[in-house]
């Protein structure tokens, strides 16, 4: 780090990637600072500087400070890790010591022991705080060890899957042998052993993985498992809406031994709430047969609302995947954002990568998703760049992520 980088730090102050502290407080305080950071995106730790953003300086010598910073990351954080730490003369007799710490780190949440307890720590705004269950639970996620598509659902039962659908799904998508309808012992052992359902305390019980695909109601454990579509007239959101419409059902349709669409699911409603919503117009082809033109090319719109179903962020319970089309832009909104190590420049690329790996594959065997994984370079990128010549947005913000599909300008 050189001193215009270090000088920028100091003068933008504290914030969610930057403490400042002394050298004299005690180690597991250093380490709470360290889980946070790493818990979140990473930043800086800055030893020797006031909270007013002066320099105080390192008290202990150089080679004493790095040590005590790296027993600290030691013993009093879990996964122990090891940061980056260098040094830096601000001004003579002032050495601020600078603790650096990776932006993706894999081994998420980290933990600080306070006492006998090893602690979740988090960072919000310049505070450091303990973590929620849910704030936990999405770091696990992150870090890829978690899958919570597959942890149990409590309360609900085989009872509340549609038998037909998973009949449907053995026997004629993924072509096995599987029980009469009636032989309830032969589903869950299945169902148990394919992770629709899962073992917690002796009980077998549906995975969220499984009630999400193939439950009769799944909004009636799962809350946040529909699709919230909305036309509106203009380009803002406006209470008098063309037409809204609350998606609910299992996200898998009921398919004819012929694979024909018998009973739609989630992802069916909402392509045909696009179609009811947005303009279609005649042309000619080149070979003089007529050819029907949407507003959306209807492949890039299924890819969108398919990724949102299979990569959303589900431990979110309040807040449903949202379907928005305007006068001059389709929205698909995911609640959480990107999984994992995903960057939106990395999905432009063909990046394989997963929250949901039970769902996902799953979607795949009905050939919702794509084999290869090039979904969104083909689909939705390159798709709409051949439809009208426009650029499709993917946009991360910290709580969801956006696909965004412009319609043509007409006279552009």
């Amino acid at each position: 780090m050189n001193r215009i980088d270090l000088g920028e730090l100091i003068h933008n102050g504290e914030n969610s990637g930057v403490e400042f502290k002394r050298d004299d407080i005690h180690a597991g305080k250093l380490a709470e600072e360290m889980a946070a950071l790493l818990n979140v995106d990473g930043g800086y730790i800055l030893l020797g500087v006031e909270d007013d953003r002066t320099v105080s300086g390192l008290t202990r010598a150089g080679e004493k400070a790095e040590e005590w910073v790296m027993n600290a990351s030691r013993v009093h954080l879990r996964p122990a890790a090891i940061p980056y730490w260098e040094t830096f003369e601000w001004e003579p007799g002032k050495v601020v010591g600078i603790v650096s710490l990776p932006e993706d780190s894999p081994d998420k949440p980290y933990k600080a022991k306070m006492g006998s307890a090893w602690v979740t720590k988090v960072r919000v705004g310049t505070t450091t705080r303990d973590a929620t269950d849910e704030e936990e639970i999405r770091l696990y996620q992150q870090s890829g060890r978690l899958q919570y598509d597959r942890k149990p659902v409590p309360g609900s039962s085989v009872a509340d899957f549609d038998r037909r659908r998973l009949v449907n799904y053995f026997r004629d998508v993924r072509l096995q042998a599987c029980p009469d309808e009636g032989d309830e012992e032969g589903w869950i052992n299945l169902l148990v052993n394919t992770e629709f359902m899962t073992e917690d305390r002796r009980r077998r019980i549906p995975s969220v993985g499984g009630l999400l695909l193939f439950g009769s109601h799944p909004n009636k454990y799962l809350p946040q498992s529909g699709i919230n579509a909305v036309a509106y007239a203009g380009v803002e959101k406006d209470y008098d809406a063309k037409e809204r419409n609350v998606i609910r059902g299992p996200a898998v349709a009921l398919l004819s031994e012929s694979g024909d669409v018998v009973e739609t699911g989630i992802i069916e409603q909402a392509l045909e709430f696009v179609r009811r919503n947005v303009a279609i117009s005649a042309g000619i082809d080149g070979g003089g047969r007529r050819q029907e033109r949407w507003d959306y090319p209807l492949d890039a719109v299924r890819e969108a609302v398919v990724n949102a179903v299979a990569h959303r962020d589900y431990t979110i319970t309040v807040t449903d995947i949202e379907l928005a089309i305007y006068s001059d832009r389709l929205e698909v909104i995911s609640p959480g954002g990107l999984p994992n190590t995903v960057t939106v420049e990395k999905m432009r690329a063909g990046y394989r990568a997963s929250r949901n790996e039970l769902l996902k594959e799953t979607l795949r065997d009905y050939r919702y998703v794509e084999a290869t994984g090039l979904g969104v370079p083909r689909k939705i990128v390159h798709g709409m760049l051949v439809h009208n010549g426009t650029e499709p947005g993917l946009i991360e913000e910290p709580d969801r992520f956006i696909v965004r599909l412009w319609k043509e300008q007409k006279g552009s």
